[in-house]
């Protein structure tokens, strides 16, 4: 899950190009892409996209709308086959908890797989309630808006604003087992090519699993970035071969190789592909 790459829903144009992107994810937006008087079209249309842009094999997921709008939107994408939501606004595990019920007859009724959440946390208060929404049912991940909080805080959406809350949304994340998707700065930039991948190499070194992004030529940089380079495979393979010969701690290239270095080479090697799933 490197590259989850939101996509208009309403747009038949991106939808039937989006399999072709090489995204991990894609997220069918019926939310802030999606013009407020298309959005039941876009929802009406989710079956057909749902199964247009999982051709190239891709988890697929609906971002639905928060408010009025969210239960339907959350029926439609169950009735079409994605495989997870991406909840916008999230403010509580409360919330969540009231959804996943939503789904649950549905689900039984059509003998399918219960769908995964990701909470996408965008104002300061459930910041600051992150890990209380990380205890939430089905969530398999948490996001952080950092247009959406930036404007809730009154501020510029720069990389130092978003830094802090993106990393406590992170933690909260880690804390619960869950995966965490983003960059330490706001995705609306998708021209800034290099600045991505300078982004998206610095949160997979604070451990980030993944980003999202709004335009198709962040995804190659961002499955680059989130995965493990020849350089760190070939390392990772050395410590192996190393503590398999029973060396137990030891010396490699002048550092100390002990049981928490050896199992993020075991990590590297061999990555859990696994969604979480509560």
């Amino acid at each position: 899950m490197r590259s989850l790459l939101y996509v208009p829903a309403h747009s038949e144009r991106f939808v039937a190009k989006a399999h072709e992107r090489g995204a991990d994810a894609i997220i069918l937006d019926l939310e802030d892409s999606v013009p407020e008087d298309t959005k039941d079209q876009a929802r009406l249309g989710l079956a057909e996209a749902v199964t247009m842009v999982r051709r190239g094999g891709a988890t697929v997921m609906v971002r639905v709308n928060s408010g009025d709008r969210q239960h339907d939107d959350a029926l439609a994408a169950c009735h079409a086959g994605a495989d997870a939501l991406y909840v916008p606004k999230v403010r509580s595990a409360e919330e969540l908890g009231t959804l996943a019920s939503v789904l649950e007859g549905v689900e039984a009724q059509a003998g399918r797989a219960p769908m995964g959440l990701v909470a996408l946390i965008e104002d300061p208060a459930a910041v600051l309630s992150a890990s209380e929404i990380a205890k939430a049912p089905r969530l398999v991940a948490l996001s952080l808006g950092g247009e959406d909080l930036a404007l809730a805080l009154g501020a510029q959406p720069t990389p130092d604003v978003l830094h802090l809350p993106k990393l406590l949304v992170h933690y909260a994340a880690k804390a619960a087992g869950l995966l965490s998707f983003g960059l330490l700065r706001s995705v609306a930039d998708y021209s800034d090519l290099p600045g991505i991948t300078g982004a998206a190499r610095e949160a997979r070194a604070h451990g980030f699993d993944g980003a999202t992004c709004v335009h198709p030529a962040v995804v190659p940089l961002l499955n680059a970035a989130f995965a493990p380079s020849a350089e760190e495979q070939a390392w990772a393979k050395r410590v192996l071969e190393r503590a398999a010969a029973g060396d137990g701690a030891f010396q490699m290239d002048g550092k100390m190789i002990d049981a928490p270095i050896i199992a993020r080479a075991r990590a590297i090697m061999s990555p859990d592909r696994t969604l979480p799933r509560r």
